[in-house]
């Protein structure tokens, strides 16, 4: 069953490998990218304003191009770069697990998708074949208006 693979740590594991691998590919290739990410499990230092953090979204879109992109790097199982924030451009590191970044798009087209919903990272209880993960999950998705892109339209 699907669910039982997504959920299992050492299909995390592999996600979290590709991930890893991937974004060591991207960088030696120069190659600036964009990441789709759980923003409850990242952490920002220093943190930011409360009316900066107000405005994310559960899963928010982060691009990493020029200084952005220089300052990433890995670390142990995280993606850490430097970013400004809010018409004030607030400087702060944010720190991403490699298992909360859920896509890696370039050109506004995803490059990888990471489909691992390890147990410590479940935000819902599961109820085989009710359908709530699928519905709670593209609900996510459209509430960030960056992915209205992504989202093929009837003709």
């Amino acid at each position: 069953m699907l669910f039982n693979i997504v959920k299992n740590e050492s299909f995390g594991q592999i996600m979290r490998s590709h991930i890893q691998e991937l974004l060591i590919y991207l960088f030696e290739q120069e190659q600036n990218f964009g990441i789709l990410c759980k923003i409850d499990q990242l952490t920002f230092d220093p943190e930011l304003p409360k009316n900066i953090t107000d405005e994310f979204r559960p899963m928010t879109l982060f691009f990493l191009a020029g200084y952005t992109f220089e300052s990433a790097r890995i670390d142990d199982d995280r993606l850490i770069f430097e970013a400004g924030f809010g018409n004030e451009n607030v400087g702060s590191f944010v720190s991403v697990p490699l298992l909360s970044i859920m896509q890696i798009i370039i050109d506004e087209t995803p490059i990888f998708v990471n489909l691992a919903t390890p147990d410590s990272r479940q935000e819902i209880n599961h109820q085989p074949n009710s359908g709530e993960g699928v519905k709670n999950s593209m609900s996510a998705f459209l509430a960030n208006p960056e992915n209205d892109k992504f989202i093929k339209k009837e003709k």
